[in-house]
C-alpha cells in the first residue's frame, strides 16, 4: 500500500503519533496535552487531521485523544476486514479501556456519532459530557443522491476506490468557506487516501450505512437510538454547520428531540465540515461549555 506523505502539510498537523496493535493491525490515535480527556471521533471521508484546530487551541487544558478508525488516516488499511459499525465501536472500546480514561467529554462528526455513542451506551458510567458536530447516531430513512450513487454495486467501487469521488468531492462540497481549503489543506485530507487499496474503509463506510432492518448495521444503530434517553441530564453541546447537504435540519432536530436540555449552535454559513467552516467560532463556545 502506498504510504501516507506527512510533508505537505506537517506544520498543520505537528503531532507525535501513537499506535495501538488490534488483532494483529494497528490503530493510529493521537493523545495530547493533560487534564480531563475529550475524545474527538471523526467520520468518513475524514481522519484525526479534521480537529488539528480544536486540538491545538484545547490541548494546554485538556487530554485530547484523536483516534483514526481502522483503514483511515494512518492507521492500517488490510483489505479483508469486517469494516462494520461494531468493529469500529469495538476498536474505540479497546483503546479507551487501554488508556484507561473515564469522566470522557465526547466530541463526534459524522460517523463518529454512531461510533461514539456506541461506545457511549456501553460504557456510559465514563461519559461525563457530549459534543455533537454534525451526525446522527439514531435511524433514517434519508440518504442523499451522493452517497446512494456510492452505493451501486460496481460503479460505486469504482467512483470510491478508482478515481477517489467521495473523498475528492468532499474536500469541495462539504466545506461552504472554499478560502479555507487551500492546497495544503485539501492535501491533508486527502494524503492517507491515495491509493485504490487505501480508500478500502471509505467505500465500506458508505456500504455500512443502515437503511433496512436486514443491513448488518442496523440492529446496532437501533440499539443505541433505544439508549440514547439515558444521557439526557449530561451536559450536551450541539455545533451545528446549517449548510450540511447530508446531515440537514431534520437530524438537528432528532437530536433537539432526544436532548432538549443541550445548548445549541447553528452556524447557518457552514457546511458538513463544520469544524473546517466555523473553528474560530466553535473553540470560544466548547472552551465555556467544557468550563
Amino acid at each position: 500500500m502506498k504510504p501516507t506523505n506527512l510533508e505537505p502539510f506537517k506544520e498543520l498537523y505537528p503531532f507525535r503519533s501513537h499506535f495501538l496493535q488490534i488483532n494483529n493491525f494497528h490503530l493510529h490515535y493521537l493523545d495530547v496535552g493533560t487534564g480531563e480527556p475529550i475524545v474527538m471521533i471523526h467520520g468518513n471521508p475524514t481522519w484525526s487531521f479534521y480537529f488539528r484546530h480544536l486540538i491545538m487551541g484545547l490541548s494546554k487544558n485538556y487530554r485530547i485523544i484523536v483516534p483514526d478508525h481502522m483503514g483511515c488516516g494512518l492507521s492500517d488499511k488490510p483489505q479483508n476486514y469486517p469494516y462494520t459499525l461494531k468493529t469500529h465501536i469495538d476498536n474505540l472500546e479497546t483503546l479507551l479501556e487501554t488508556l484507561k480514561v473515564s469522566n470522557i467529554t465526547l466530541a463526534m462528526h459524522d460517523w463518529g456519532g454512531a461510533i461514539g455513542m456506541g461506545y457511549a451506551v456501553r460504557r456510559p458510567q465514563k461519559i461525563k459530557r457530549l459534543i455533537i458536530f454534525n451526525t446522527a447516531a439514531f435511524l433514517s430513512s434519508r440518504m442523499p443522491w451522493q452517497l446512494s450513487l456510492c452505493r451501486i454495486p460496481v460503479f460505486g467501487s469504482i467512483a470510491v476506490r478508482r478515481f477517489n469521488a467521495f473523498a475528492g468531492l468532499a474536500v469541495y462540497i462539504a466545506c461552504k468557506h472554499h478560502k479555507r481549503m487551500t492546497p495544503q489543506v485539501r492535501a491533508g485530507y486527502l494524503a492517507p487516501y491515495n491509493s485504490y487499496k487505501n480508500r478500502i474503509a471509505t467505500l465500506r463506510f458508505v456500504q455500512d450505512i443502515p437503511k433496512l432492518p436486514a443491513d448488518q448495521s442496523y440492529p446496532v444503530v437501533k440499539f443505541i437510538q433505544q439508549k440514547l434517553p439515558q444521557f439526557q441530564g449530561l451536559p450536551i453541546l450541539i455545533l451545528w454547520g446549517g449548510k450540511d447537504f447530508c446531515f440537514n435540519q431534520l437530524f438537528l432536530e432528532t437530536w433537539k428531540h432526544y436532548f432538549p436540555q443541550a445548548q445549541v449552535h447553528v452556524f447557518e454559513d457552514a457546511g458538513h465540515y463544520v469544524v473546517e467552516d466555523a473553528y474560530e467560532r466553535i473553540l470560544p463556545l466548547m472552551r465555556k461549555f467544557l468550563r
